[in-house]
């Protein structure tokens, strides 16, 4: 038997319990606190409908009365609250004028293991230092897009979940398994052991065109991306693979976010 349907609630103070999950959303250090390990945000009503889509259990959406006009049809599915409070109300929930209108909370589940990753996958891509949420949802947005099966994590990169980087991948970060890496340099070694094909991006112009690296239709490939500026570190670059993609001679580097894409589109199978 399915979920009963739950009516929306009305919200009409910022202090109702009900919402606390949606208190000061622009508070990196507030955010990190309150939502730990165990849930995230979704902002947005085209990222709440592929949340939706997901596999995530939600724990509760609040929109505003316009808002929720317009996503009826979606939310009178839920079998989660489905909250309803006035735009000065949310505002002061949010911490400022969330003009979205639609926020939705959701459990982050059991984290995935590096091992079941590897061992079910083909292409994918392994970020160090990328500590900028916006360039990350970018980056999985494309992912999903382009035939990447998962991301891996190192220590340093920002938070898969954070609101920002949910909404900036349009919700598609929802369907990639993502690992975070504890031990780092003994995990990229994990993933050379499996059987992948580690090829590092760099802008540098030693190393050999992308356009060369053809890929074998049995390569399993890890492709390595580094923070814009530092880039990957010495112990990443000495077990992969250097390639770059070609630039105008006039022209610096592509942000990470666009030469991600760029790879992603090369380098995975057909």
């Amino acid at each position: 038997m399915s979920a009963p349907v739950m009516e929306p609630v009305a919200i009409t103070s910022a202090d109702d319990p009900r919402v606390a999950d949606y208190i000061g959303l622009r508070d990196p250090q507030h955010r990190q606190r309150l939502e730990g390990n165990e849930f995230f945000i979704a902002e947005g009503i085209n990222v709440i409908e592929r949340l939706i889509a997901s596999s995530y259990t939600m724990r509760s959406v609040l929109v505003t009365n316009q808002r929720y006009v317009r996503m009826e049809p979606m939310l009178s599915r839920l079998a989660c609250p489905v909250y309803v409070a006035g735009r000065d109300v949310l505002a002061e929930v949010a911490g400022f004028d969330l003009h979205r209108g639609a926020v939705a909370s959701a459990d982050r589940g059991t984290p995935r293991s590096l091992a079941d990753v590897l061992q079910r996958t083909r292409t994918i891509a392994v970020l160090e230092g990328l500590n900028d949420p916006e360039n990350l949802g970018a980056i999985a947005r494309s992912a999903r897009a382009l035939g990447v099966d998962a991301l891996v994590l190192d220590p340093t990169c920002a938070d898969p979940f954070y609101r920002r980087t949910v909404r900036v991948s349009m919700g598609e970060i929802l369907f990639l398994p993502v690992v975070r890496s504890v031990h780092w340099s003994a995990d990229l070694q994990r993933v050379a052991d499996a059987g992948f094909r580690l090829i590092a991006l760099t802008p540098s112009p030693t190393a050999q065109s992308i356009h060369d690296a053809t890929r074998t239709p049995n390569d399993r490939v890890a492709l390595l991306l580094g923070a814009e500026g530092p880039g990957l570190s010495q112990r990443a670059m000495a077990l992969a693979e250097r390639v770059r993609i070609p630039l105008r001679t006039d022209a610096d580097s592509l942000n990470v976010g666009h030469a991600a894409a760029v790879a992603f589109a090369l380098l995975t199978a057909p």
